[in-house]
């Protein structure tokens, strides 16, 4: 045979294999609601690379962007770190269920590499740490892919109150929008987070927490949030808030999917001092507390008089019919519901008095600490009052129409920060009073393994104690509910038809296990997420980005 009809027959096979490799889009995960189990399956089975995983979500931020608003910036190394993935990969060297899997980060995690971290403020832009995150470095370590850091409430909305400044607006990022109806309001400050992962613009993201940050934004847009006990996530090298009540968790599409990424970010860390209350020296196996009857034999609590607590909310006053209907899914699960447990401190009044002597020292000191760990510090912010002069001195940060109210009341009540005998004082006695009259004295007092409340309030309940809190979606509004504006200074509608909503298990610290397991067996049987769909999505899906590489190694041959 001459060589030239050899090369030709040859090469004709090779394009045949190519074609045949391409697998039936039905054998490949929907990336909308795309599980860590159908992405692992499937790359393990080789029906696609870490590479594709990576174009196809890069396509779908690229769709969206221009209106939600979710992403800040893509890694650019995220290609090439997914090729060495894939490497390792087709070796047999697997560094878990994380090996290759594309993951988003709040900005707020620091990122040794060519990533900028700035909280949303050109204040930080160019800034540069040493080294990653903890929690960075440990998703690193168990093979994830970092994509990109997500837009949020600039300076988690710890330099203005959301009444004055939208929540998921920053300078870099603009303003984030929910995708389940017109100019929705994504809630935040882990805003960006939330609308990636409820659209599949990663497989997960990571987001942080002081004050709800977390819950309410996964409980707006359709996600499972869980923000852990304070001190079980490392938050060494996380622009902060307030270190004494900041913590770590992720934003996913399932509970199960919350465990696999608690499971690679938990545990102790030198770096953090709150890691050394972890009171266990193996951390629990998170996902083995996913089983169908996690609800079997729980004494859940339901506390008094909710509709009067606290404040009024619209997305919370949406879903009150839910809440109740939920309590006969808990029953036949086998749940003892506990109804009418009173909460002393969710008394509006009380609530609001303790927290913020405590809340605003503690901003000034975690951030100088924060500050004073960068290697490269461009505009030579090194404290809140730096801070306050480059926004005041940047048209960029829309100093205008936004201020600086909190860190202004903070620099003109607590000038020393937490160095003071007062600080200690307050924290003392609101920490005191959380335990005795707040989520882990109602617990306790009435024997519960959980509370169940809408995620705002729950959030809320759980901040002051650094207790955890899970929420699961629940429902959505209907098709002819009301657009609402909380705000008149918001581009957004609060709510609208269609909107998710979500349902919020609290525990006592340190019982991620069991809240997990309660959540997962919660979410298989009600099942709300599949039923609510997105007003905005992504089109590209992992057959594209296949059949468009078949594509060119047929134009190369």
């Amino acid at each position: 045979m001459k060589r030239q009809s050899f090369v030709g027959i040859f090469t004709l096979l090779l394009q045949v294999s190519s074609i045949l490799a391409v697998p039936f889009a039905s054998q490949l995960p929907n990336l909308l609601d795309a599980t860590l189990d159908d992405l692992r399956a499937g790359l393990d089975a080789r029906l696609f690379t870490s590479e594709d995983l990576v174009l196809a979500y890069i396509a779908r931020i690229n769709e969206t962007n221009n209106q939600l608003h979710a992403v800040l910036q893509v890694n650019p190394d995220a290609i090439d770190i997914a090729r060495q993935l894939d490497i390792e990969h087709r070796a047999g060297r697997s560094r878990g269920p994380l090996h290759g899997i594309p993951i988003l980060v709040k900005d707020v995690f620091a990122t040794a590499d060519s990533m900028d971290t700035t909280a949303g403020s050109y204040a930080l832009l160019g800034a540069r740490v040493a080294s990653d995150s903890t929690a960075i470095a440990k998703l690193r370590q168990a093979g994830a892919i970092i994509l990109g850091k997500t837009n949020m409430s600039e300076w988690c909305s710890a330099r203005t109150s959301i009444d004055l400044m939208p929540m998921g607006w920053s300078a870099r990022g603009g303003q984030t929008f929910g995708a389940y109806f017109p100019d929705q309001c994504p809630l935040g400050s882990s805003s960006g987070s939330a609308v990636a992962s409820s659209i599949g613009l990663s497989w997960a993201s990571l987001g942080f927490e002081t004050t709800s940050s977390i819950i309410t934004p996964a409980h707006a847009n359709n996600c499972v949030g869980l923000k852990p006990t304070v001190g079980l996530v490392s938050r060494h090298l996380v622009v902060p808030v307030a270190n004494h009540k900041d913590t770590v968790g992720p934003i996913t599409r399932t509970v199960k999917d919350a465990a696999y990424m608690l499971s690679a970010i938990a545990g102790r860390d030198d770096e953090d001092d709150f890691t050394r209350k972890i009171p266990f020296d193996t951390l629990p196996n998170y996902l083995a507390a996913c089983k169908l009857d996690g609800l079997k034999g729980k004494r859940i609590g339901v506390p008094r008089g909710m509709e009067k607590l606290l404040f009024k909310e619209v997305t919370t006053d949406a879903s009150w019919g839910d809440f109740w209907a939920s309590l006969d899914v808990l029953r036949d699960a086998g749940a003892e519901v506990v109804p009418n447990v009173t909460i002393v401190e969710m008394e509006q009044e009380k609530y609001n008095q303790l927290p913020f002597a405590v809340f605003l020292p503690d901003i000034l000191s975690s951030m100088s600490h924060y500050l004073s760990q960068l290697t490269v510090n461009p505009n030579n912010v090194h404290s809140i009052a730096d801070l306050i002069k480059f926004t005041h001195s940047s048209a960029m940060e829309n100093y205008q129409d936004y201020g600086t109210n909190l860190w202004d009341l903070a620099l003109e009540n607590f000038p020393n920060g937490t160095d003071s005998p007062q600080f200690l004082q307050d924290l003392a006695t609101a920490e005191k009073s959380a335990r005795i009259h707040g989520i882990p004295g109602a617990l306790s007092d009435n024997s519960l393994d959980a509370i169940i409340m809408p995620p705002t309030f729950g959030a809320v309940a759980a901040s002051v104690a650094g207790t955890p809190v899970i929420t699961v979606p629940l429902g959505k509004t209907s098709s002819d509910w009301p657009v609402t504006v909380e705000y008149p200074s918001s581009p957004m509608n609060f709510s609208g038809p269609g909107q998710p909503f979500g349902i919020a298990f609290l525990g006592p610290a340190w019982s991620e296990f069991s809240l997990v397991g309660m959540a997962y067996a919660f979410e298989q049987v009600r099942g709300a997420r599949m039923t609510i769909k997105p007003f905005i999505q992504p089109n590209t899906e992992l057959i594209d980005i296949l059949r468009a590489k078949t594509s060119a190694v047929e134009r190369k041959d």
